[in-house]
């Protein structure tokens, strides 16, 4: 099949995008490449992909090197036009969308960027598979929906109505945008509720990225809530194979009994994550086994917008799919290091 995958160059859409390819599927990959984090980084990414990291022009398609079935576009979310005119080229089966504007506490001082990138964004894709109809749509949505939610773990059936920062907020509305679609226009949708994903060619700005960095270059680490947190760290590896599994699976409604939504509209959320959670000073242990280093520790109270912790029911997933994280924190992070050793030489 056909697939779009937005966010190509970033950390989940590099992953994804390889092991569709690896599946046989054809693959057109979008970014805008904006300078949120390292560009370097996902330009590497797009490399590892078949695409040259020379000055790549905004709204031209780029094949791959080594990759036949795989191109590229450097194009933003926000620009509709483009967008409409993209999909009225290609005619895609399977749209995943893993661009966003990412990151909790940059919304503390960039919030018109998360409502640029994802709600107008979003709604251009919208506006895309709905004029354009494709089998499928899957898209990010992300665990910081449950805000201060106390009840553990999270299921989708919990109130998400007390987001404690735009991007929350922004992911939340991506998920009542999907359901209109689907209950008004019949587009099937997918909202995956992220959790924290770690793993090689990840984020710089992820928890896993900074402890690493600063055990290697023996500088000290900031421990926010004084290590009180805990997070269900999922190898992305096995996001990857859950996307992959549930873009294969499109809702159908309540057709044929399928209870799925009670609109009976194609419409479904999922959590994905690893179902364990897991503390965060036993995830810095890990990385000091990992690196053979020992931490330096400066404990630190709870940033704004931030929770103590998350930790998914992803039994809904499992059923569907049948999705079954299998890796190890300490086998992840050390595949994290050994990759970010390779990568920068250290």
């Amino acid at each position: 099949m056909k697939f779009l995958v937005t966010g190509v160059a970033g950390f989940i859409g590099h992953g994804l995008s390889k092991k569709l390819l690896q599946e046989g599927h054809q693959v057109v990959g979008i970014d805008s490449i904006n300078d949120y984090y390292d560009v370097n980084l996902k330009l590497a990414r797009l490399k590892d992909l078949g695409i040259d990291d020379a000055p790549i022009s905004e709204h031209q398609k780029v094949a791959s090197t080594d990759k036949s079935c795989f191109e590229f576009v450097k194009m933003k979310l926000e620009d509709g036009d483009e967008m409409n005119a993209l999909f009225e080229a290609e005619r895609f089966d399977i749209v995943v969308n893993l661009a966003a504007q990412a990151g909790v506490r940059y919304s503390l001082e960039n919030p018109r960027a998360y409502v640029d990138a994802n709600i107008v964004g979003f709604v251009n894709l919208l506006e895309a598979c709905r004029h354009h109809p494709v089998k499928h749509l899957v898209y990010a949505s992300s665990s910081s929906v449950y805000g201060a939610n106390k009840k553990m773990p999270f299921s989708t059936s919990d109130n998400v109505d007390h987001p404690v920062s735009l991007y929350a907020a922004s992911k939340k509305s991506n998920e009542l945008m999907a359901h209109t679609y689907s209950h008004l226009y019949g587009v099937p949708t997918t909202g995956l509720r992220f959790f924290t994903v770690y793993g090689p060619w990840g984020r710089p700005d992820m928890a896993l990225f900074i402890f690493t960095k600063a055990i290697l270059n023996g500088k000290p680490l900031k421990v926010f809530n004084y290590g009180k947190m805990k997070r269900d760290f999922t190898y992305v590896d096995d996001i990857v194979e859950g996307v992959y599994r549930t873009a294969l699976v499109p809702p159908k409604g309540q057709q044929e009994g399928d209870k799925e939504d009670l609109s009976g509209a194609p419409y479904r959320l999922f959590n994905i994550g690893n179902s364990k959670s897991v503390n965060l000073m036993d995830f810095i242990r890990a990385i000091e086994k990992a690196t053979g280093k020992e931490a330096v520790l400066e404990m630190l109270p709870m940033q704004p917008g931030d929770v103590p912790a998350t930790y998914a029911d992803v039994s809904a997933l499992s059923e569907v799919t049948g999705y079954k994280p299998n890796t190890r924190v300490e086998d992840g992070v050390a595949n994290f290091v050994n990759w970010y050793r390779d990568y920068y030489q250290v």
